[in-house]
């Protein structure tokens, strides 16, 4: 079975966009585990332009299933992880000016902070994921530096021009949930997928979860915020049945 995780950014984006107290990020991430969402993702970014620290603490105390947080390699970020003490963290490449992450993080030019971050994380028993380009020299260092968890970043393939574009990045993804798995990795996977592309991601047999959220939450403007989850949910599960 392929988990769904849940992101719930873009419900505090709507609730920052006037600086009121609603939409409830908390409420909607009840909504999606009753939905069937079997975690719930959020990051907590560095300008705070949508997640807030007072979300992160409230999800960590209401949440059923898991939280897995997503998180910048900085100090900050790291006292906020160790005090709160999600299930997961993911760590992740950060730019003020960009709209949304980028890419993946670079294992390799950065090794000696993710393997500095991904050790204090551990030590404190929170499951750390490397946010990461499907990519194997990449993904060797994640591992070497400590994770055992990856997240592949699929934007590349979701803003794909073209069928021989987007079939090239599929068999990208293939290769490194393949490689990742091989070494004994939980693969993840997540980034600009949508109910159109999801399926050929969701049916490669390696990838044991999905993180979604701006679709999942642009489709609840149309049919509500379970509704919008359950949907993502069956084409996932129609991909891999």
């Amino acid at each position: 079975m392929i988990l769904l995780g849940v992101n719930i950014d873009h419900v505090a984006t709507l609730r920052q966009a006037r600086g009121t107290r609603y939409p409830s990020p908390v409420e909607a991430a009840l909504v999606a585990e009753t939905a069937g969402a079997d975690l719930i993702t959020l990051h907590l970014r560095e300008d705070r332009r949508h997640i807030q620290d007072a979300d992160v603490v409230a999800m960590r105390q209401v949440v059923k299933t898991r939280v897995n947080l997503e998180m910048a390699m900085t100090e900050e970020m790291l006292a906020n992880a160790l005090a709160v003490k999600p299930e997961d963290v993911c760590l992740v490449p950060e730019k003020r000016e960009e709209v949304t992450t980028e890419g993946g993080l670079d294992a390799i030019g950065h090794f000696a902070d993710v393997s500095r971050y991904t050790r204090s994380l551990l030590n404190a028993g929170i499951r750390v994921s490397i946010f990461i380009d499907p990519d194997r020299a990449q993904i060797q260092r994640a591992w070497d530096a400590g994770a055992r968890v990856v997240e592949l970043h699929t934007g590349a393939y979701a803003d794909a021009h073209d069928a021989a574009a987007r079939d090239a990045e599929l068999a990208r993804i293939r290769d490194a949930a393949a490689f990742a798995a091989e070494l004994g990795m939980v693969v993840n996977a997540g980034h600009g997928l949508n109910y159109h592309n999801v399926q050929p991601i969701a049916a490669i047999p390696q990838i044991a979860e999905l993180n979604i959220g701006h679709a999942i939450v642009a489709q609840a403007l149309f049919v509500g915020f379970a509704e919008a989850v359950k949907e993502m949910k069956a084409l996932m599960a129609a991909a891999r049945g």
